[in-house]
């Protein structure tokens, strides 16, 4: 339940430091496209609360504090039906409201160049398409067709991953039912692919050793830059090792 009410800070908002960047793009899994403070408040709530809002994909990341790592709660915008107006209310905050299938949201800045360029974001991602307002300025139409062209990716691998899992050659009968959804019967370069070409699908993909009883891991790592791993799975028993070093 939100409650509570906080002025939203007068400066132009910062990115987040470079750590915290980094936790919560692990935690959510999804690319930034905007972010900065917004007074929220949800249908049945009498209290406008401000938090550090994150759009990433079709999803509204809220942050209690603008160094939190963690969300404290998030909300699926991609069923949006429509956006009203910016309007400025009484204070000169910019308020316009989405409609969801499952309510509304109310969303306020801290003026109309601000409120307008939220909606303008949320539109671009949700319908996939840059809104035609005159009001924007070029400069932000440059980022809004800058990030219409990364959802529009994004999408395709996701629906690149979805066929691939539902394509993909099934283990033999026997081990059907206890595999784990990880699995993929690929060879090493496949996996190598699969990940690199769909990075929000995951990171681990557990597929067929070189031989017909072991199994291989292959593992994309995100460190300074994409790096990949893969490690030896050896049937002990009724049971299997991961080699995490060579013997």
């Amino acid at each position: 339940m939100l409650g509570g009410i906080r002025e939203q800070p007068a400066e132009t908002p910062q990115p987040a430091p470079r750590r915290i960047f980094q936790e919560r793009q692990r935690i959510t899994g999804l690319p930034l496209y905007f972010q900065g403070y917004l007074s929220v408040r949800h249908s049945g709530c009498q209290e406008f609360r401000v938090y550090w809002t994150e759009l990433r994909g079709t999803m509204l990341f809220f942050y209690d504090d603008k160094k939190a790592p963690t969300y404290s709660q998030k909300l699926d915008i991609s069923a949006l039906t429509s956006a009203t107006n910016v309007y400025p209310d009484e204070n000169g905050s910019a308020l316009f409201i989405l409609m969801l299938s499952n309510g509304e949201l109310e969303l306020k800045a801290n003026d109309c160049e601000c409120g307008k360029e939220w909606k303008g974001f949320i539109l671009t991602v949700t319908k996939l398409s840059v809104p035609p307002d005159a009001s924007l300025l070029p400069g932000q139409l440059t980022r809004m067709h800058e990030v219409l062209e990364k959802e529009k990716k994004r999408r395709i691998a996701l629906n690149d991953c979805s066929s691939t899992s539902l394509n993909r050659k099934s283990p033999p009968s026997s081990t059907l039912t206890t595999m784990p959804v990880c699995f993929y019967a690929v060879s090493r370069q496949e996996a190598i692919e699969m990940l690199e070409k769909n990075p929000s699908c995951g990171n681990l993909i557990l597929r067929p050793g070189s031989d017909s009883k072991n199994y291989a891991i292959t593992i994309r790592h995100e460190l300074v830059a994409p790096h990949l791993k893969h490690y030896k799975v050896r049937s002990k028993g009724a049971s299997y090792v991961i080699e995490l070093e060579r013997q």
